[in-house]
């Protein structure tokens, strides 16, 4: 008998206001272990908002958040930390720590939250260093790095901790054209088994098309549609066809 993979993190009717403007109006998802949901919207549609929501880094005003299958929402920080260990979180433009080198940056989450002796550190960042296609750069700082370089590390870095699900923030906003392919390309090979669970917010269509299973259009607060790659290009949705035309603006 088939079994149905668990929802390792569900929104339920969750809303979240800035300054008395509402930016997510009611919004609701379930992602299954093994999906990578890229969630689309113009810029100001509030897909960092609902990106940061979904890891437990930002509350919502109101509605439910769950992470593996425990109300995050109200969750009280120190507690939260135990549940934060097992997902990584891409910055958008990486969020590296300037001072530090590239294996000190890779290794501060083990440093942080582990009691790792440093061989296994070492071990474990040059894996995940030469994953992402960035070995023997150990002691470069990020200061020398190209914006795609930064990018790979962030992701090293996401990853090192071996997280069960990935929140990825505009991974290849403001990269050039062949830097945002091996970006895209470099996450669309961590699927198989590596990073298999995944929320990718994204304005790029290509880059969705490229790396999810499913897609979601956030426009005015709310999903225009949900739905697999497929469905969403053939949607009637006047919302999704003006957005995936480049047409959609945020008010």
């Amino acid at each position: 008998m088939d079994t149905v993979a668990p929802a390792l993190v569900e929104l339920h009717d969750v809303r979240k206001s800035f300054e008395q403007k509402e930016v997510l109006c009611g919004v609701t998802l379930s992602l299954r272990k093994g999906t990578t949901l890229a969630v689309m919207g113009g810029s100001g549609a509030g897909k960092t908002v609902l990106l940061r929501i979904s890891a437990g880094l930002v509350r919502p005003d109101a509605g439910q958040v769950s992470l593996f299958g425990t109300r995050i929402e109200r969750m009280r920080e120190e507690a939260m930390l135990a549940v934060r260990k097992r997902t990584g979180f891409v910055f958008q433009g990486a969020a590296l720590f300037d001072s530090l080198s590239v294996f000190e940056n890779v290794a501060y989450p083990l440093r942080e939250h582990t009691r790792m002796p440093l061989g296994e550190i070492t071990g474990r960042v040059h894996r995940f260093l030469s994953l992402v296609g960035m070995p023997g750069t150990d002691d470069l700082l990020p200061a020398e790095l190209s914006g795609g370089m930064r990018r790979r590390v962030g992701i090293a870095r996401a990853l090192v901790m071996e997280p069960e699900v990935v929140f990825f923030d505009e991974p290849t906003a403001g990269l050039d054209p062949t830097n945002a392919r091996l970006v895209a390309e470099l996450i669309a090979q961590l699927r198989a088994g590596v990073c298999d669970t995944a929320i990718v917010v994204t304005h790029d269509v290509g880059f969705a098309d490229l790396v999810a299973d499913q897609m979601a259009i956030l426009y005015q607060g709310r999903f225009a549609d949900l739905g697999t790659p497929a469905e969403i290009h053939a949607s009637s949705n006047p919302d999704v066809r003006r957005f995936l035309a480049g047409e959609l603006r945020e008010d």
